[in-house]
């Protein structure tokens, strides 16, 4: 009976025709629940890169459910954030699965850009089933294990493109990541600020809440609220605040410094210039302008810690059209 590896396992379909997720390993979840990638392949698409090589293309599926615990269709369209967290869960997926990097190897987001027209996120009676055709590119080897990728994304709906995206990371042995980072803890002791108004950032309660309550005259400034206990922010014990809790955190201060909660965010352009911390205040700013003819606004975040520059992000939010 020939040998199956652990790759082999992954994409051998269980009867044809069935759907399921990817292995939640690859996607650095612990919780199935949270895994929104459904499959992947060798794009054989006209134009997409051919083999298996290091700037190869693949077809990822991902559903976005009807239903999250935190992002939820709100007024007829899926959460941006779903598409975000599919863009995020690819990058882990593809280094796994086809780049042979070792299961415990940390990542490192470095950028995320993405874009997106609203029709992608409109919700059906049905959970929303795409497909991400990505390319991997800029990729980095060192002793032979990959070190560092970009990969571009186009994202399919009912055979339309209605997005796209970028993002690049890192990543490194344990071994690496130990003497970087040393033994650091993965819950903090800090008290978390009072919540903002959660009807300021679109949430009905204080639970999945980011931002604290603004200090009187301090506006466009927040205290990141920083819960090691949430379930999705931290689906898994981290020594850091995870990037998507910082994207998140941004989506919140660009709906609250423009006070329009029910928003679409189609645009988000991010870097993520070091490691925030869970031992120490960080500090979220926005300011909002006029972007576009459309109504649409630009809002430009800086997170910061210790008085130096965590990551940047600049969102475009679009009043509801439905």
């Amino acid at each position: 009976m020939p040998h199956l590896t652990e790759r082999t396992l992954a994409q051998k379909p269980l009867l044809p025709g069935l759907t399921t997720t990817v292995p939640r390993e690859y996607v650095h979840r612990a919780a199935v629940s949270e895994v929104l990638l459904t499959g992947w392949e060798p794009d054989g698409s006209p134009g997409a890169p051919r083999g298996t090589g290091d700037d190869a293309g693949f077809v990822v599926r991902a559903q976005w459910p009807r239903c999250h615990a935190l992002f939820a269709p709100d007024r007829g369209y899926q959460d941006p954030m779903l598409l975000i967290e599919s863009v995020r869960q690819i990058g882990s997926l593809l280094a796994h699965a086809e780049f042979d990097v070792p299961f415990g190897h940390q990542f490192l987001m470095s950028d995320m850009s993405v874009t997106t027209e609203p029709e992608l996120l409109v919700a059906d009676p049905v959970p929303t089933d795409v497909e991400m055709h990505t390319v991997c590119r800029d990729v980095v080897r060192r002793a032979g294990r990959l070190r560092e990728m970009r990969y571009d994304v186009t994202v399919l709906r009912e055979n339309g493109a209605r997005a796209t995206a970028s993002a690049a990371f890192r990543c490194m042995s344990p071994d690496v990541y130990r003497r970087m980072r040393g033994e650091r803890p993965t819950t903090t002791g800090r008290t978390p600020p009072p919540a903002l108004d959660p009807a300021a950032v679109g949430h009905a309660g204080p639970r999945h809440v980011v931002l604290g309550e603004p200090a009187p005259g301090t506006r466009g400034r927040w205290e990141l609220r920083v819960d090691t206990a949430h379930p999705t922010y931290f689906d898994h014990p981290v020594d850091h605040i995870p990037g998507m809790f910082l994207l998140e955190a941004a989506r919140q201060a660009a709906h609250a410094r423009t006070g329009v909660p029910g928003a679409l965010l189609l645009d988000m352009r991010s870097e993520f210039v070091r490691y925030a911390e869970l031992d120490a205040p960080c500090w979220i700013t926005a300011d909002p302008e006029p972007y576009g003819g459309a109504g649409d606004l630009l809002v430009r975040v800086h997170g910061s810690q210790r008085q130096e520059t965590v990551f940047t992000a600049e969102l475009v939010l679009r009043p509801r059209v439905r």
